[in-house]
């Protein structure tokens, strides 16, 4: 089963930026996609950003405009651009990569922004 390592996250100040990416453990032949959910300290997690196998992406429309998700197929990596960062983005953010019937997810990584 490949597994997903993520890195990028830290502490940054309101209306910084801040790159996540999220790399796979193995080569894999397909994917349906991949993306970014986070989770706030007592809440749900909830999807970020996703970019299909076809290129196609999809946001939250809280991060619309300021995040971007991007993918390497030569490496089987994902990003996840974050500019102008709010207090609001606080939280962990997990990698996830849905292929065939599953969802793998990475360890999470916390991403804190100060005002």
């Amino acid at each position: 089963q490949v597994q997903l390592v993520e890195s990028g996250g830290g502490l940054v100040q309101a209306g910084g930026s801040l790159r996540l990416s999220c790399a796979a453990s193995k080569s894999i032949f397909a994917f349906n996609a991949m993306g970014w959910y986070r989770q706030a300290p007592g809440g749900q997690r909830e999807l970020v950003a996703a970019i299909t196998s076809s290129g196609s992406t999809n946001y939250a429309d809280s991060v619309k405009g300021r995040f971007t998700i991007s993918r390497d197929n030569a490496k089987i990596t994902v990003y996840l651009q974050m500019n102008s960062l709010k207090p609001e983005d606080t939280a962990v953010y997990y990698c996830n990569l849905n292929y065939r019937a599953l969802n793998v997810w990475g360890q999470g990584t916390q991403v804190t922004v100060s005002s």
